[in-house]
């Protein structure tokens, strides 16, 4: 504590402390042991489903102002997974909202629609390792089976499904062949995980 009172002490007057946050820490730590090159790459991922609020916001400032603060490139990277909710006016504001804040993704405007293929393809590689499976369970069975933060999930009873089930589920699903939200991808981690997001998340 005295240490503490001597350090601010020895401050010129007006000069503030260096301020710090976990997130500085952890790219002052990478950028020494030349993790990633030592380039600092960050992301802003909105879906243009609607207008940004304060949290966007806010998002927006930390990324792409860590990004500027540390000589760095920030994406702006559209989220459009879900085209019924979507629209291009939204797309629009958002790079507006974003211009208005003071920043510019330059050339690194991305849609992850884009990469669909690449995705389906991850999904297909995990469903084969046994990493992942098709989940017949609705939306309210999986927050029941998930359990809570003092009790372990339950396994979906779809959980063990062999690989060739769950590819040939998986090609239906995206050919159209089932109802919207009946079945679910998810990924087979720990039902009894404490970090509740580890618990079979939908993918």
């Amino acid at each position: 504590m005295d240490n503490d009172k001597n350090l601010e002490n020895n401050k010129t007057p007006g000069e503030l402390p260096e301020r710090k946050n976990f997130i500085r820490d952890i790219i002052d730590d990478d950028l020494k042991s030349n993790k990633f090159d030592g380039s600092v790459h960050t992301r802003f991922p909105p879906e243009p489903n609607g207008y940004l609020h304060i949290g966007h916001a806010k998002s927006i400032c930390l990324n792409f102002g860590l990004a500027r603060d540390y000589g760095g490139l920030c994406n702006l990277r559209f989220d459009d997974t879900n085209p019924t909710k979507e629209e291009q006016e939204y797309v629009e504001s958002i790079e507006r909202d974003v211009r208005w804040l003071g920043f510019d993704w330059e050339d690194r405007l991305y849609y992850a629609s884009d990469y669909f293929d690449q995705l389906y393809e991850y999904a297909l590689q995990l469903i084969k390792k046994g990493k992942a499976y098709v989940c017949d369970l609705n939306a309210d069975e999986v927050r029941e089976h998930r359990g809570t933060l003092t009790e372990p999930g339950r396994e979906s009873p779809y959980r063990n499904r062999s690989a060739e089930e769950n590819l040939d589920l998986f090609q239906r699903m995206r050919n159209g062949e089932f109802p919207d939200g009946s079945r679910a991808l998810r990924a087979k981690i720990d039902m009894a995980s404490p970090n509740m997001n580890l618990r079979d998340p939908i993918l």
